[in-house]
Formats: structure tokens, C-alpha cells, sequence
């Protein structure tokens, strides 16, 4: 992403000493998806996905200029009952106080010296932008119980912890269950409605940025053309349209829905994304092209090809797109006739 934090520049500082606050107990305990509600769970995932640092962190941040003396920062964390204090000037973070520093402060007898002096200086940070899922794995990694958070400028936009992520976390997730709940029964119905007709539909949900579920619609549609021992050829085509659509989704959107439809004559893969659409469809279905960050990349997505392999695999291939709002792709087809059919029916 143009402008982002190159996280590899950075490299913690453990610091040392006892906390007794909520942040070290916090921190002692690892915040994940097992956590908040279990292996299984695809709606904490998704709300890990959906949010950014930005959504969840404190923005008014109070910190102290590397003028100040050690005095003054145990002063300031101890009004404000914080356990950290960033040293920033002009929106610039420098390094950070904290409680451990203040404790070999008052040991040393350098109390009255700058900040800029002993304060911590080589800092893990988050970036606003980063998806929530990503800033989990620093709390699981590190045993801080909040990090400094930069906006692609580099400058200091906010402080996240641990207890933000949860406040955050369980509001949201009470409000997708009584959302889950009300879908419920309307979606049964319509399922069981749709076996009883010629024509076989499935649908998945595909979440921006959850890589860890990549490709889980396309294996799902593998297995279920298996069971209906359609041509492994064909199967095979239909894998690489799912899989290369599922990904753009995945990557490139807001997150959207991959759908299966099985008919007589043919088998459907449509992709269906909320934005942010495409403004040169012509461009985008070229060999190589690709609108991935810098995150994506550097885990093995986001290389380009996926419209341009989808169109080259499918029998029928449509696309449509308004910018702002969604992209549409279908990639259709064709089964062979039964044994013993002709056109015009049998002879």
C-alpha cells in the first residue's frame, strides 16, 4: 500500500520489571478467535476482518515532548492511571515511557533527566489501516497490553489495547447474532425449497482479507461436482474459476458471496462483491494485474491473473462492475448431454 508502514523497520523492546495493572493481566492471557468464541466460529472472523486498528483504537492520545523529564512522565501516568506514555512531538512518535522505566528511573536517580534520555526507542507499532485480524497477532506475540498506533504518514494517530479490542469485539458480535438469528429460519426454507427443483444452488460467504479461509468455497464446490461424478476435466475448470474468484473477493472487495448453481446443462460460478467495483474492467482482466497491498503480497496473494485465468478456464464468462458499489463475475459451464440425447430429442 503506497505510504504504509514498512513493519520489518521495527523491533521490540522487551521491557523489563512487574506490572500490576489490568494490561499485564490482560496480557498474559492471548487474544484470539478460540477466545472469543471458539474454532468454529466464522462470525468472530469475520468481525476480525472487517475492522481496522483505526475502528477500535483511543485516538486521543496523551503523550509528553523529549524535553520532559522522567518526573514529569511519572507524574503524567500516574494522574492518568496509564502504564505507557509516547514521547511525540508534531505527531512524530519517538519512543515511549513506561511504568518499568519510571521504576529504574526512581532506582537510578536520573528522574530529572529528559525523556529522551531512557525512554524506549525501538517500538512495535500498529498502523491504522491494518485489519484487526493482523494487530491480534502483536498482542498474541508480544506481552504488551498496548501498542502505538501510526496513520501511513507515520505519524501518531492513536493508542489500541487489548480491552479496546474486546469492548469492540463483543458489541459487535451481540448485534451479528440477533442479525444471524432473524436470517435463520427465511434461509432454511429457501434451501429446501431450492433441492426440490432441477437445479442444485449454494452459496458462500467470502470475507475481506481472511486469508486463513482461502479457497474454502472453491474446495466445497470441488467436492460437491466430485459427488455428482461430474467429468474431472470439467471439475478441475470450475476449481480454478472458484478458486481465482473467491480470492479477488477475498482480496481485492469489501467481501461478497461466491454462488454455485447446478442445472441439466451446465454448472454457474458467480461472484458477487459490495464494492469497491472496478473502474477499468478491460485492465483488470488482464494477465498480471493486481490492486494487493503490501500485507497481501508479502503472504503469496495477490499476484494478478485471477479475472484473466477465470475467463480463460470458463465457457462463458460475464462481468460487470459500478464503481463504489459492486462487481458481478459468472463464469458458466458447459455439461456434455446425457448418453443416448440428440438435439431435438431422442431418435
Amino acid at each position: 500500500m503506497p505510504g504504509a508502514t514498512d513493519m520489518s523497520e521495527y523491533s521490540p523492546v522487551i521491557l523489563q520489571g512487574q506490572q500490576t495493572n489490568d494490561d499485564e493481566i490482560l496480557a498474559s492471557t492471548p487474544l484470539d478467535a478460540k477466545a472469543l468464541g471458539g474454532e468454529s466460529s466464522e462470525i468472530i472472523m469475520e468481525l476480525l476482518q472487517r475492522f481496522k486498528v483505526r475502528d477500535v483504537m483511543k485516538r486521543q492520545v496523551i503523550s509528553i515532548p523529549r524535553s520532559a523529564t522522567m518526573r514529569d512522565a511519572q507524574r503524567i501516568l500516574r494522574d492518568n492511571r496509564i502504564s505507557g506514555l509516547p514521547v511525540c512531538e508534531n505527531g512524530r512518535l519517538y519512543g515511549l515511557v513506561s511504568v518499568n522505566d519510571i521504576i529504574r528511573g526512581l532506582d537510578g536517580g536520573w528522574m530529572d533527566e529528559p525523556c529522551e534520555n531512557h525512554m524506549a526507542k525501538n517500538l512495535v507499532v500498529l498502523e491504522a489501516g491494518m485489519p484487526l485480524a493482523f494487530a491480534l497477532r502483536y498482542f498474541n506475540n508480544y506481552t504488551y497490553g498496548r501498542f502505538p498506533v501510526l496513520d501511513s504518514d507515520r505519524k501518531l494517530v492513536g493508542i489500541v489495547s487489548q480491552r479496546d479490542v474486546m469492548r469492540a469485539l463483543l458489541y459487535e458480535l451481540s448485534v451479528e447474532i440477533r442479525k444471524l438469528e432473524m436470517k435463520t429460519s427465511s434461509k432454511a426454507a429457501k434451501v429446501e425449497q431450492e433441492a426440490k427443483g432441477n437445479f442444485f444452488r449454494r452459496e458462500w460467504a467470502v470475507v475481506h482479507n481472511d486469508l486463513s479461509r482461502a479457497g474454502h468455497a472453491a474446495n466445497a464446490i470441488k467436492g460437491i461436482l466430485r459427488e455428482r461424478k461430474i467429468d474431472r476435466a470439467i471439475v478441475r475448470r470450475v476449481a480454478v474459476a472458484a478458486y481465482e474468484l473467491e480470492i479477488n473477493i477475498c482480496i481485492h472487495s469489501h467481501g461478497g458471496v461466491i454462488v454455485l448453481l447446478i442445472s441439466d446443462n451446465s454448472v454457474k460460478i458467480t461472484a458477487k462483491d459490495r464494492g469497491p467495483g472496478i473502474p477499468d474492467i478491460e485492465w483488470a482482466c488482464r494477465d498480471g494485474t493486481s490492486t494487493a497491498n503490501d500485507w497481501i503480497r508479502s503472504m503469496g496473494f495477490g499476484a494478478g491473473m485471477g479475472l484473466s485465468n477465470s475467463k480463460r478456464v470458463s465457457d462463458k464468462f460475464e462481468i460487470q462492475s459500478e464503481v463504489g458499489k459492486f462487481t458481478i463475475v459468472q463464469c458458466t459451464f458447459e455439461l456434455p448431454k446425457p448418453d443416448g440425447a440428440a438435439e431435438g430429442g431422442a431418435q
